[in-house]
């Protein structure tokens, strides 16, 4: 059963991954906005796994 909070998170997970793309797709993508993204990204993974 997913939960309220599940949800959110894969919500947020996916406009963070929408966001690295377009970041990366830029003719000069700037690594520390990427790297940054991509922390953010790795955290709620994390929690993600241990519900």
């Amino acid at each position: 059963m997913q939960t309220t909070h599940q949800t959110a998170l894969e919500t947020k997970h996916a406009v963070l991954d929408r966001r690295i793309a377009e970041e990366t797709h830029r003719p000069l993508p700037d690594a520390i906005i990427v790297a940054g993204l991509k922390k953010q990204k790795l955290r709620l993974k994390e929690e993600l796994s241990g519900i």
